[in-house]
This record gives structure tokens, sequence and C-alpha cells, in this order.
């Protein structure tokens, strides 16, 4: 199993030499999808943050109806086929779709612009951060919340001072794993945008158009950006899974 995960990776880079994969992050079309792909990502990640993170609050601490469902749809783009998400994005953010109607009137579009590229992204990378900032905030006491509140804090500001400062690491990590698994995105990218493209679209179509030695830099690239993130975090330490509390986790 070790040779199987290790001999294509190490094949394909060793294959290609240092210079080469100079000359071709030097081209324009290279190195405008490699920023594009981090730019996207990133953007992506953003939004993440902004209403996973206290999605992933509410599932870590209160009980509602529905809650194994919610948890379960969390979960779902990650099982999905990505052509498949993006057939399902392309079905209610194009310009023909009441999304994409709606968010025409703000001048946003998302069929061929770069907000495609970031909810094509954000729909397939969401659940790394969800999960990981629920873990997170499942790790933290409850009883430490309430210790606050009960000598004055408001909830918000516990959530603040307390709750999101101890759960930071996870949310930290979550947020590097959805970004790099975004920029990593293809099928769904390709259906919603395609143009301009993205890293692992354009080394697709170099790959159509051209063969695979033609391809292969672009590829190794990519390669080598997710694997820099991945020594990131095992260099951080973000590695591990937070324990989890005894909460209640229906």
């Amino acid at each position: 199993m070790v040779l199987f995960l290790l001999l294509p990776l190490a094949t394909m880079t060793l294959s290609v030499s240092p210079k080469l994969l100079y000359t071709t992050l030097l081209e324009e079309e290279v190195w405008r999808a490699i920023l594009l792909s981090v730019s996207s990502g990133l953007w992506a990640t953003f939004f993440g943050l902004l209403f996973g993170v206290p999605l992933a609050y509410v599932l870590a601490r209160h009980r509602f109806p529905g809650k194994r469902i919610v948890n379960g749809l969390v979960d779902l783009p990650v099982v999905i086929p990505h052509t498949a998400a993006g057939i399902a994005l392309l079905s209610v953010f194009g310009r023909k779709f009441y999304g994409g109607k709606l968010f025409g009137l703000l001048g946003i579009n998302f069929v061929g612009a770069e907000p495609g590229i970031v909810i094509a992204m954000m729909f397939g990378s969401v659940p790394f951060l969800v999960n990981a900032a629920r873990d997170g905030f499942m790790a933290v006491d409850p009883r430490m919340e309430q210790v606050a509140q009960s000598l004055g804090a408001s909830p918000w500001k516990t959530f603040l001072t307390i709750t999101l400062p101890l759960a930071r690491r996870n949310i930290l990590t979550g947020a590097m794993l959805m970004w790099s698994r975004g920029i990593s995105e293809f099928g769904a990218v390709f259906i919603l945008v395609y143009h301009p493209m993205v890293a692992p679209v354009l080394a697709w179509n170099r790959f159509e158009t051209y063969g695979l030695d033609y391809a292969r830099p672009v590829a190794v690239l990519l390669l080598i950006m997710c694997i820099l993130v991945f020594l990131t975090l095992k260099t951080l330490g973000m590695g591990k899974p937070a324990p989890r509390s005894r909460a209640d986790t229906p």
C-alpha cells in the first residue's frame, strides 16, 4: 500500500527537472492559474470561516430537531462526485436560474468568473473546516463557558475570549485543510467556470491538448503546493484530531 501511494507521486515528481519546473512557473498562463487557485482558495476559506465556524459551534453545543441530518449534510459534499457537484451548483447559480439571477442583480456572476471558482471550491472543501472546528469546540469544557457567564460575561464575549481561543488550533487546521483541498478542486470548477483556468484545469487542458509531457510540470507544481501545506500542518503539530469531550453529539 505504501508503494502504491508513493510510486505514482515520486515517479511524476522525479521525471520533471528543476529547470523545467522553473521555466514552467515563469510562463504567464501557469503562474496566473496558480495565483488564481491560491486567491480563490483563500476567499473560499474566508467564507467558510465566516459561515462554517458558527455552524460548527451550534453542532457542538446545541440539541435541535434534525441535528443528525445536518451533520450528514455537512459531510455529503465529500462523497458527491465533483462533476455532479458542479452540475448541482450550475443548476442554482447559472445565469438562467434563480440564484444566478438574484446575484446578477448585484453584479455578481458565477459562470465563467472567479466567484464561481470560489463557490465550487467552498462546496467541496468546507466539510473539512466544519468538522475540525466542531471537534475543537467539543473539546472545550462547557462548564468554562457557564462559569464565565455566571461572572457576568455575555455569551458573545464568552465565545470570543474563551471558546474560540481554545478551539483555534482545530479551526486553523480545518482552514488549512479546506484551502489545500479547495485549490485541488477540478470537477466542479470545470463545469461551472473552466475559464479563467485554475491550476488543476490548466493541467487537464494541457494534457488533453498536448499530452502527458506538457501537463506533467503543472501537475508537479500543484503537488508541491499541497505538500508544503501538508508539511506545515505536521510541523506545527496540527495533524492530530482534538479529543472529544463528553458533550452530547447526536
